[in-house]
């Protein structure tokens, strides 16, 4: 039997995702550019793109050999398992930070919010529809952190919607990921959902006495709070799942405007290889990282690769918009701190791993 207050908080979703398809729909036509630093593309096809790359061993050759490199330099790390004691020491240090991830999320898609709401456009640089109240509205709830379960999810049916009216949106298909993982971990501390729990949980206090909704929150955290367990796991899909999203659709399957970046930004004067292999080598990289992650597989190492790229990024492109990638910084954070979860390879790979260096301490005990 569904609550009273569940139903209305129902009733309110539905009318929040009414109102803004109706808002959205009514706001006239939208200045999307295909991507944040060029407003037109190469007239080339993917089958000509392809075809004319995957034919010159100058583009084959570099993929290869990088695939083999990383294939070589993974198989000896689990062979050799050097650095052990720096990992472990590692892993250590990051798991005292899980209790800011909360925090470390607010502020990674409040920021956004806002500023794309001062900026005028709607979550995406590449869509200009004025959108400031909502959008700093809720920024400003995330920052502070109130109500910050339910806001996440109101966020996440506002992108949601608005993805469905204007697929250009799902640029920024990292909100999916992050704003769910946001949903599951709650506010945290410090946050105001923390004081406002702390005042009416607390014996004699008058807000105590004025607060309806504190046993309703309370009986929401019991529920859930079995599965925050699982929020490195929503968090490495939701991203994993970005980055094979721009590695192939606006890569792979897009080489104009990729293209257009590489001659815009005279890459290859930076590096001198083929253009192709620029854009087949972003594209397979973003995409190899987004399975990795997905899997589970070397996840703190994938992160910290992501962390990397972004940085990169930035700084090779400097009229790239900032506010556009640091939810991106935010969920691979967030993975350096809370590594693989549950359901993820490296639990098994762990496991043999550490199998493995029990046999070589025995045979050396034996030995001695």
């Amino acid at each position: 039997m569904i609550s009273f207050a569940s139903r209305r908080l129902w009733v309110l979703l539905a009318s929040i995702v009414a109102s803004l398809a109706l808002w959205l729909s009514l706001a006239g036509s939208a200045n999307a550019h295909e991507e944040y630093v060029v407003d037109q593309e190469q007239d080339v096809t993917v089958v000509e793109f392809l075809g004319d790359a995957l034919s010159d061993p100058f583009v084959v050759g570099p993929l290869v050999a990088g695939a083999i490199g990383v294939l070589a330099v993974v198989v000896a790390y689990l062979y050799v398992q050097p650095v052990q004691q720096d990992i472990g020491a590692f892993r250590a240090a990051m798991v005292e930070y899980t209790e800011y991830v909360p925090w470390l999320l607010r502020i990674s898609f409040g920021i956004p919010l806002i500023g794309a709401g001062f900026s005028g456009y709607f979550i995406t640089p590449a869509l200009e529809i004025e959108l400031r109240i909502l959008q700093v509205a809720l920024g400003f709830l995330l920052l502070f952190g109130f109500a910050t379960r339910v806001v996440a999810l109101v966020t996440l049916v506002v992108y949601v919607v608005g993805a469905v009216l204007y697929p250009i949106m799902l640029l920024q298909l990292e909100m999916v990921g992050g704003l769910a993982t946001l949903a599951l971990v709650g506010s945290g501390k410090p946050s105001a959902d923390h004081v406002f729990q702390r005042l009416a949980g607390t014996p004699g206090t008058m807000y105590g006495r004025l607060d309806v909704v504190h046993d309703l929150v309370q009986q929401g955290q019991t529920w859930i709070q079995p599965y925050e367990r699982f929020f490195p796991t929503v968090a490495r899909v939701g991203l994993g799942v970005t980055f094979i999203y721009l590695g192939v659709s606006q890569k792979i399957l897009r080489p104009g405007i990729a293209l257009e970046v590489v001659d815009h930004y005279d890459l290859t004067g930076v590096i001198p290889v083929a253009p192709e292999l620029w854009v087949l080598g972003a594209g397979l990289t973003e995409t190899a990282l987004g399975v990795a992650l997905i899997l589970g597989l070397f996840t703190r190492a994938s992160a910290a690769t992501a962390i990397t790229m972004f940085a990169l990024t930035l700084f090779a492109l400097p009229d790239d918009p900032v506010l556009a990638h640091v939810a991106l910084f935010g969920m691979a954070s967030v993975l350096l701190i809370g590594g693989s979860g549950p359901l993820a390879l490296d639990n098994r790979i762990e496991t043999i791993t550490s199998a493995v260096r029990q046999d070589r301490e025995d045979v050396s005990d034996t030995a001695v």
